[in-house]
Formats: C-alpha cells, sequence, structure tokens
C-alpha cells in the first residue's frame, strides 16, 4: 500500500541522527528570565505588575482584551526587575517584562479542580494557560478551537509528521509523553463528538508510528496515519489534502473544510490545562547540528538563549 502524500515537496536529508535517541532532559531557568509581551499571532498583552512586583509560578504577568491573544504567565518565581524593550529571539525590539529569578519556582495555588466542565469552561482554562499553537504557527490554541457548532468539526488532525530537518523535539515526545498525548485527544473528541482523530506521522518514525497504533488499537475515533517522509508533509493544508481529500485555497482555514489541525505538543498542553488546570510554562526544542552538544531539550518559557 503506497503511503499518504502530497503532489510536489523535496526530501532534503533530515539529518535526525543527531537527536532522534535522546530523551527530553529538562533545563532549569536562566537568573534572568525576560516576556516579551507579544509572543503569538494575535494582540500584544500589556503589563498587569510593576517593577518590585513579587512573582510565583503560574502569575499572569501580562494579558489583552483582544480576543486573538493569549496572557504571558511566568514560569519562575522572584521579582520585576525591569519593563523595558529587548531584542527578541527574530531580531525586533518590543517592550518585555524582566524577572530577576530566585530559583525557589513558589507556586501560586491551584484551588479550581473541578473535573466536569462545559465546552465553553474547556476554551476558557485553554485560554488561561495562555495556549498557542506550539509546532511554530503561535496562533492562539483557544481562538482555534472556539466554533459556533462543535458538531461542524469532522475531523481532528494530530501534526506528528515533523518534516523539518533536524528537529526531533515532536518526536521525543511521541515516545515519552504517549499516554499525555491520548488523554488530550480525548479532551478535544468530548469537545467536538461528530470528530474523528488523526495522528499523522511521518514514515522515519517508525517507533512512534508502532507505539501509538498499539495505544490506539481499541479507539474507535483515533486512528494513526502514516505519511511518506517529505518536506513540507506536515503543512496544515498539506495535511488536510492527503488526510481527508479536502482542498484549502490561499484564503480558506482548515475549519472551513470541517477540520481542525493541532500540533503534539500542544495536544500534551490542552490536556495540562483543561484536566489539571495547569499552565503552558515551558517549551520542548532540539538543539543540533556539528558545532555543539545535540540534544532535546524542555526549556522554561523566557529563558536565555545563552
Amino acid at each position: 500500500m503506497s503511503l499518504k502524500s502530497f503532489i510536489g515537496g523535496i526530501h532534503p536529508k533530515d539529518q535526525k541522527q543527531y537527536t532522534k535517541d535522546l530523551p527530553i532532559i529538562k533545563i532549569k531557568a536562566s537568573d534572568e528570565v525576560v516576556f516579551p509581551l507579544k509572543q503569538h499571532i494575535g494582540a500584544p498583552c500589556q503589563p498587569i505588575v510593576k517593577v518590585k512586583d513579587e512573582i510565583k509560578v503560574g502569575q499572569v504577568i501580562a494579558c489583552s482584551d483582544a480576543f486573538v491573544s493569549s496572557p504571558i504567565i511566568s514560569s519562575v518565581s522572584g521579582v520585576v526587575k525591569k519593563i523595558e524593550e529587548r531584542m527578541d529571539v527574530s531580531g525586533k525590539i518590543q517592550e518585555s517584562i524582566v524577572i530577576a529569578n530566585d530559583g525557589l519556582y513558589q507556586k501560586v495555588e491551584n484551588n479550581n479542580n473541578k473535573q466536569e466542565l462545559t465546552y465553553e469552561e474547556k476554551i476558557e482554562r485553554i485560554k488561561a494557560a495562555g495556549i498557542v499553537g506550539l509546532g511554530g504557527a503561535g496562533f492562539p490554541t483557544h481562538v482555534k478551537l472556539s466554533v459556533k457548532d462543535p458538531n461542524q468539526v469532522q475531523y481532528y488532525i494530530v501534526n506528528g509528521a515533523e518534516c523539518e530537518p533536524y528537529l526531533t523535539s515532536d518526536y521525543r515526545l511521541m515516545l515519552e509523553k504517549t499516554d499525555e498525548l491520548i488523554a488530550g485527544i480525548h479532551v478535544l473528541l468530548e469537545m467536538f463528538p461528530k470528530a474523528l482523530c488523526y495522528i499523522a506521522i511521518e514514515d522515519n518514525k517508525k517507533k512512534a508510528i508502532h507505539l501509538l497504533k498499539e495505544k490506539c488499537k481499541d479507539e474507535k475515533r483515533i486512528a494513526v496515519k502514516e505519511l511518506k517522509t517529505k518536506y513540507p508533509q506536515g503543512g496544515e493544508r498539506m495535511l488536510v489534502k492527503v488526510l481527508t481529500g479536502k482542498t484549502l485555497n490561499s484564503k480558506m482555514l482548515p475549519l472551513d473544510v470541517g477540520c481542525i489541525v493541532d500540533n503534539v505538543a500542544t495536544e500534551i498542553a490542552i490536556n495540562q490545562a483543561v484536566r489539571y488546570n495547569q499552565p503552558l510554562l515551558s517549551k520542548v526544542m532540539t538543539i543540533s547540528g556539528d558545532g555543539i552538544t545535540p540534544s532535546n531539550i524542555e526549556v522554561p518559557i523566557g529563558t536565555s538563549f545563552k
């Protein structure tokens, strides 16, 4: 049986051999953490803290009234050192909140352990958790999941293709946080009762394909779809076309044809937010190449690249 794919594309050397067998390592935040006030596709946030304020892990430090936005949440405890312009990772200068990390990681008390949630309450938890698309686009996830009629969603696609050369962070998440990923999928299938879930994985990730197929063998609404390894197989338009046969033009979004596409890491964050009321505080990323020590690392948000 031929593997699913799209017309065109390229197949560069994937270079995943550097990190594909390296487990995710958690690292500590830097002594000074910096939170740019625009970290996503949407309206920038405004500070709700001031210099010298004491901060805890999980505390909202900036937000916006705009619907297409997402709050900024501290990944450390400490004191607000400065609110000033800093250069972000794209080279742009923008207003940022600088926190002196005290290394204690004191957390905001979480007293809301309600488990039976409505669709609207789940959306609110996802929004409050500060979740944006973790595959790269950075679109606020609560906006993507807010639909007029949940029954209109026919397909929920979990993007585990990871077609980019070198990157293996999603691959490691599928291997190491398999149960959390599936639990997150169940959250979304509860929200969209008519949807089928397809977990899309390129065929150079055999271990992940085998593991998820085994875990999902008794699932009636979840199927693992093996895709041909090719760039940009992980683009949402390509995934929608390959998996559902539906075509998106440049002005359409997946929802226009009854589909929602989320990244593997986003799915795990959704599970943490909805089931445990936990905000997004870190990002798993791959550091790779010939000139450094390759690794897959879980990094607290706001940590310096240095």
